[in-house]
């Protein structure tokens, strides 16, 4: 059983579940020593990253996806994951040549049988053709609650089909770690070459459609893309063109683009901000209108002359209240992010523009003289359920404005 508690929460994380007798064939080892067992599904084998917890009912498939969870093990707070399956249109990451980059999955029931009309293939099957270890059978309200009280702790997800583990190993590793601070991940997840994309947002009976009379040419900076950004881009009139994260400015300038979007990703934003912030700065300056969001918005406010840091318990699920200042309404949004922007760090020539309801962190600002904005959440989510698709439209009216 668990080796070495220290707090209420710790200790209910490991209580016995329902199959003790059985031999467990997962272990979720955290860098304090705690070890919690339970039984294994997907990919066999051991990864080490930082324990998050996601609060969303629905969507694992997009969240598992998501290249901005790289180096992250999502601890989902719902207790029914894998019942609907999966399929290749919830795919969010748009670069499909790179590895998964979550690196596991605490579960609290088992995986069953999916029971939806669009399933094409079983949960636990695609978690071992993504190779992404899962953990069922944990409580993960205590483990949430654990994180809560002391923060997302660093740990080794392990899955073995005999039940055979080095715990001390496993210790060490997880121990070891040296966490998510001061990484650039982004180099993991970019895309390897420069693409266009024209696909358009899903719609009932008809499915996802094309662009083929766009208004705009947009750049999009790709630190970890979500296709449905893309999308959303596209359904308001734009042609994307994707770049990797290391494209000069001067790159995509000459591309001479109505627009430049700077994406989601994983990460340190001030570690990928050593090479990006100097860029961005170059696109603030250019004239052209600038759009920003997670850590395209983090990495925006150290190119503004603001500070990141490092957040207790991260912002990660679909229902988040942020208030937008400009309109003074409240959106339910959808947020993924373990850094943020210091709101009191933003500048004079910087506003603030939305802030979350739940700890008051910063989610969003403009320049007052500059047609540039970004937002911490995911707009292109529809948690509320389509609550932030009107800053898509907010970027094209800056587009428009600077043709006109």
């Amino acid at each position: 059983m668990p080796d070495t508690p220290d707090t209420a929460a710790a200790s209910r994380a490991r209580r016995t579940p329902p199959w003790a007798d059985e031999t467990p064939t997962a272990l979720l080892v955290l860098g304090d020593g705690t070890v919690i067992e339970g039984r294994g599904a997907g990919a066999f084998g051991a990864a080490v990253g930082e324990v998050c917890f996601n609060t969303s009912m629905a969507g694992y498939q997009e969240i598992l996806t998501d290249p901005s969870y790289t180096g992250q093990i999502i601890t989902f707070t719902f207790p029914h994951i894998g019942n609907v399956g999966t399929n290749i249109e919830d795919i969010e990451t748009s670069n499909l040549a790179a590895s998964s980059g979550v690196r596991g999955c605490v579960l609290r029931a088992p995986i069953t049988e999916p029971s939806n009309w669009r399933a094409a293939q079983d949960f636990d099957a695609w978690l071992k053709a993504r190779g992404i270890i899962a953990i069922a059978g944990v409580d993960t309200r205590a483990l949430t609650a654990l994180i809560r009280e002391k923060g997302m702790p660093n740990a080794v997800i392990a899955h073995a089909e005999d039940g055979v583990f080095d715990r001390d190993a496993l210790k060490r590793e997880a121990a070891n770690w040296h966490g998510m601070v001061g990484l650039d991940l982004a180099r993991e997840v970019t895309c390897g070459q420069s693409y266009t994309w024209d696909e358009t947002a899903w719609e009932w009976g008809k499915g996802y459609g094309r662009q083929e009379a766009p208004r705009f040419e947009v750049v999009a900076v790709d630190f970890g893309l979500k296709r449905n950004i893309l999308r959303e881009l596209a359904t308001v009139g734009c042609r994307v063109t994707v770049v990797p994260a290391t494209t000069s400015a001067e790159e995509v300038l000459a591309r001479k683009p109505d627009g430049v979007f700077i994406s989601n990703g994983p990460g340190d934003p001030a570690a990928t901000g050593a090479y990006a912030v100097p860029e961005i700065k170059k696109f603030i300056e250019s004239g052209v209108p600038v759009f920003g969001i997670c850590l395209g918005h983090q990495m925006m406010g150290r190119a503004l002359g603001a500070e990141t840091s490092k957040m207790h318990q991260g912002h990660h699920g679909a229902n988040h209240p942020v208030k937008d200042f400009t309109t003074q309404k409240v959106e339910i949004t959808s947020m993924n992010h373990g850094f943020a922007v210091d709101r009191e760090s933003l500048p004079e020539h910087v506003d603030e523009t939305h802030v979350s309801l739940f700890d008051k962190s910063n989610c969003g600002l403009k320049v007052k003289d500059a047609p540039v904005f970004s937002v911490q959440y995911h707009p292109e989510a529809s948690p509320g359920p389509q609550d932030s698709h009107y800053l898509f439209e907010r970027f094209v009216e800056l587009m428009e404005k600077r043709k006109g």
